[in-house]
């Protein structure tokens, strides 16, 4: 192996295993998860009734009622039913942690409805799930669809059970969400709610069919009218990237349906990130959606259930209702502060009401509630406290109050400073949340107060608030600026409450990861509200960091709002804004750069896909070239040969057609998907000499696995096989009995793999005396004159006798090198066509041969791979791959330049179009080059 093959072989290692520890860093310092472990007494009841009468996929699935053992009973409450649907290799079992916290707030005390609920109409849910025996749906279109169908026909049987017209609740966890979907437009669904959905961009994208449902489900997403939520986990998820699980944003236009999309993070009270399989058990997270479910069962239309979804399932972006207790009049002690004077309510008491007058050079108002409540916003369990919020005036000296309109009003958590955030295992006890609550006033005339009324306290919690004005901290610099180094951001203009941090030219990017560091100065052991620092790079996405004294963990800023194959615009500008009640400046500013390990992280989580893809591409054009020595009569270069020539010659000018090919403007589903970013173009030489040294690595690996196949081979070889008719009839027949076997039973892919196997032994078979690297010498035209004038007869048919052997070894070195250039492509056609073979060999072992695989039985998609492959394995006295009278003015070779370019730019996005053209490539030059001689003629 050459110095140049080697050493490309050596960085893709490198940049591998970078790769992967940078990922694997991800959910420790980008988004540490703090959930608490959700405890039940699980109990699942098969619904034996629900049988091949209702569904011809009985024998296959199964549907379970859940009962939590000792708090219900295991009849059916006959109130609201909920359908749990479980995702890829998921099971019916995740549905324990949601379905146990909805019959523990249910009932308050075993078999005892809560009367609270009761009283408000709320019914007990009847929480089902459908067993897929852990089918691989993620893979696998028809998998999706007859899990689809045996979903609907449940509903069917479900809501045969009840009265009519009841309507049912679905979940979904991943791909179950995607079948969930799929089950719309039906007027029996109530609501949808998903978890760790990956809406728009299938995970893994190697069949076209789940492309089709993919399509479909877009319709149904931006016309049908049920009401979806998709919750999110954020980085944490290391199964589905989470800019997939965002559901289109709805136009202002009121007709359009319920749809909102909430991140884990922002999810108020949780303020964490949820890895894929915890998102159904996450304490934080599956109480919400338990009692979400609850609260449906009293709503009627759709309006209700979206407030319902918008009150239990909130991440502060929706702006609550406000509730009818601001209104009422405060008849205790009136106090007014001055302009710029702070309210703060250490022990606040009540009834009392303060007035803080505006002024315009300072309109923002912002307020901070501890374990109080500001209606309808409070914690999970408040104290006594409550707060309204108007804005006043005095006309003839009477007082004319209304109340204030807030831009924000949502709950944010108050970490504990020194401790981490969230906290390992456990999480945030949203009971200690601080009510955050902002409004915009624009004076139009002088003697105006914001009235702040304590309307309840005992003294528990503070309240702390006050005026700001509307300036930002600026910083221009770029991206490349910080690549570079740092930046240093002084807060010598800080502001007490809130204070908004703006950089114009950076970028918010999936594949951007940014690292603040504070700068502390002196700090307040009284400090009510220390530094928080809030980043929400899209409505739906907002992290929270404390900036006390000392952080136990870096603080990595990230976005899911743009990211390769998402069609979304990389948002320009980076935005923080810092809270805090902290008056002795305790944070000094902060420095900021790019924290390139999770960076790298997150760059190996989203391509994964690519990189198969664009390993074909590079063998791709390798087999080209070789191709081309080929077609103008020179010796076929070994495999070794070509890899050394294409990392010398090739590798350097693709390594700079691939960086400026990646600031070219296209659309998002093509290339790496990031639509002509000049600071993101250096991932394509990155992932280009990954994929290069991949393709070393992996023939080196073949060898290694075609030495002892070879050597068992030769050791039972009887001789060179004889091109015979009997032999082309015989493979005739077994190709025609295999494609019956296809078509019939067995997926194409299987058949694939078999060729693959039979071409590696043939390629293992080869003596080692035939498998030359360096070309063979022919004699020259002067050696034969010479030999002919001075040698007798005899001597003249042993010359004869040494070039027709010398060419015969040539035919076969060179029929050699073209079937290990072949194996080396077939080899990596492999990915593409594994998951789907995976899918069958797992639903055969636990369904049989019941499994629907329509689609893959599609034979004539191996045929030519069977013909080439069979080909190969006899044909050793001619040249393999001889031109054709067809290929005057174009080569057949040229045709591997189209798979390397759709492997290239359509690929990652398409990859089961890489596989589709290199198997028309493939039957053309079966038909072209091999057919007239595979059948004698």
């Amino acid at each position: 192996m050459s110095r140049v093959v080697a050493s490309l072989a050596l960085c893709s290692l490198a940049g591998i295993l970078f790769c992967l520890l940078a990922s694997l860093r991800v959910v420790e310092d980008l988004s540490p998860q703090g959930c608490r472990m959700s405890w039940m007494s699980p109990s699942y009841i098969l619904q034996s009734n629900f049988n091949s009468s209702w569904t011809p996929l009985a024998r296959r699935y199964s549907l379970y009622l859940y009962r939590e053992v000792g708090w219900e009973s295991n009849e059916i409450h006959k109130g609201i039913p909920v359908l749990f649907i479980p995702g890829n290799a998921g099971s019916s079992r995740q549905v324990r942690s949601i379905a146990s916290s909805a019959a523990r707030q249910y009932f308050y005390q075993p078999y005892t409805p809560s009367s609270e609920l009761v009283s408000r109409g709320i019914e007990p849910l009847d929480v089902f799930a459908v067993e897929f025996n852990e089918d691989l749906s993620a893979f696998h279109g028809p998998t999706l669809e007859a899990q689809t169908q045996y979903t609907s026909d449940a509903i069917r049987y479900i809501l045969s059970l009840y009265p009519k017209n009841t309507q049912i609740i679905i979940m979904g966890h991943s791909m179950g969400g995607i079948v969930a979907t799929s089950l719309l437009p039906s007027e029996d669904i109530s609501a949808i709610i998903t978890m760790s959905t990956p809406h728009t961009l299938p995970p893994a994208r190697f069949d076209q069919r789940i492309d089709a449902i993919y399509k479909r489900n877009q319709h149904i997403l931006a016309s049908d009218q049920t009401p979806i939520l998709s919750l999110c986990g954020g980085a944490t998820d290391m199964m589905v990237p989470s800019e997939s699980c965002i559901l289109p944003l709805p136009n202002t236009d009121t007709a359009n349906p319920f749809r909102r999309t909430i991140f884990s993070s922002a999810l108020e009270g949780a303020w964490t990130g949820v890895g894929h399989r915890e998102m159904v058990w996450c304490h934080q997270v599956r109480w919400r959606i338990a009692r979400a479910a609850l609260e449906l069962s009293s709503a009627t239309s759709l309006a209700e259930k979206a407030s319902m979804l918008d009150v239990w399932l909130r991440d502060g972006h929706i702006l609550p209702q406000p509730a009818s207790t601001i209104s009422q009049v405060i008849e205790g002690i009136e106090e007014s502060l001055s302009p710029r004077q702070l309210l703060t309510l250490k022990v606040p008491r009540g009834p009392r009401r303060y007035l803080l007058p505006v002024t315009a050079s300072h309109p923002r108002f912002v307020l901070f509630v501890s374990q109080g409540s500001i209606p309808p916003v409070s914690p999970q369990n408040p104290n006594s406290l409550e707060v309204s919020v108007r804005l006043c005036s005095k006309v003839q000296g009477i007082p004319d109050c209304h109340s204030l309109i807030p831009i924000t009003h949502k709950l944010i958590p108050n970490p504990v400073p020194g401790h981490s955030f969230p906290v390992p295992d456990e999480g945030t006890d949203e009971s200690e949340g601080v009510v955050l609550f902002e409004a915009e006033i624009s004076p139009s005339s002088e003697g105006l107060w914001v009235a702040v009324d304590i309307n309840k306290a005992d003294g528990d919690g503070w309240v702390v608030g006050g005026f700001i004005s509307n300036e930002s901290v600026v910083n221009t610099i770029s991206i490349f600026g910080l690549i570079l180094g740092k930046v240093a951001v002084k807060l010598s203009e800080f502001q007490t409450l809130r204070t908004t941090v703006k950089f114009p030219n950076l970028i918010e990017n999936a594949l951007i990861v940014y690292r603040v560091t504070p700068v502390q100065g002196s700090s307040s052991s009284d400090t009510l509200l220390h530094p928080l620092l809030a980043h929400t790079s899209h409505p739906s996405e907002t992290h929270y960091f404390p900036l006390a004294p000392l952080p136990p963990r870096r603080i990595l800023l990230h976005t899911h709002s743009a990211a390769p194959y998402i069609h979304t615009h990389t948002i320009s500008g980076l935005e923080i804004v810092i809270y805090s009640s902290d008056v002795s400046g305790s944070l000094r500013g902060f420095e900021l750069g790019i924290d390139w390990m999770g960076t790298f992280g997150r760059w190996s989580s989203r391509y994964l896909t690519t990189l198969p893809c664009w390993v074909i591409g590079v063998v791709s054009l390798i087999v080209f070239e070789a191709w081309s020595v080929g077609d103008h009569g020179a010796a076929i270069p070994t495999v070794y040969q070509s890899l050394r020539g294409f990392g010398r010659r090739t590798y350097p000018k693709l390594l700079i057609a691939s960086f400026l090919a990646s600031i070219l403007p296209l659309p998002a589903d093509y290339y790496l998907g990031n639509s002509g970013v000049l600071v993101l173009a250096p991932i394509a030489p990155v992932l280009l000499t990954i994929a290069t040294g991949l393709v070393s690595i992996s023939w080196v690996l073949l060898n290694v696995i075609m030495w002892p196949v070879g050597k068992v081979g030769r050791l039972f070889s009887r001789g060179q096989r004889q091109e015979v008719t009997s032999a082309r009839r015989s493979a005739l027949i077994s190709m025609c009995i295999l494609s019956v076997l296809i078509f019939l039973f067995i997926p194409w892919q299987v058949a694939y793999l078999s060729c693959w196997m039979i071409h590696l032994y043939t390629c293992a078979s080869v003596s080692p005396m035939d498998d030359i690297d360096e070309p063979i010498p022919l004699l020259t035209q002067n050696e034969d004159e010479d030999e002919n004038d001075n040698e007798s007869e005899d001597e003249g048919d042993a010359v004869q006798q040494r070039r027709s052997r010398l060419g015969q070894l040539r035919v076969t070195r060179d029929n050699n090198n073209y079937n290990s250039h072949t194996l080396l492509f077939m080899t990596w056609l492999l990915p593409l066509a594994a998951p789907v073979l995976v899918v069958w060999v797992r639903t055969l072992v636990t369904a049989g041969l019941t499994t629907p695989f329509d689609g893959d039985h599609f034979f004539v998609n191996v045929v030519p791979f069977l013909v080439m492959v069979d080909f190969a394995s006899w044909n050793s006295s001619s040249p393999m791959y001889q031109k054709s009278s067809l290929e005057k003015y174009l080569s057949i070779g040229w045709a591997f330049l189209l798979v390397a370019g759709v492997a290239f730019f359509i690929g990652p996005r398409w990859a089961y179009h890489v596989f589709d053209v290199a198997r028309i490539v493939v039957g053309v030059l079966v038909v072209i080059r091999i057919g007239p001689r595979y059948w004698g003629r």
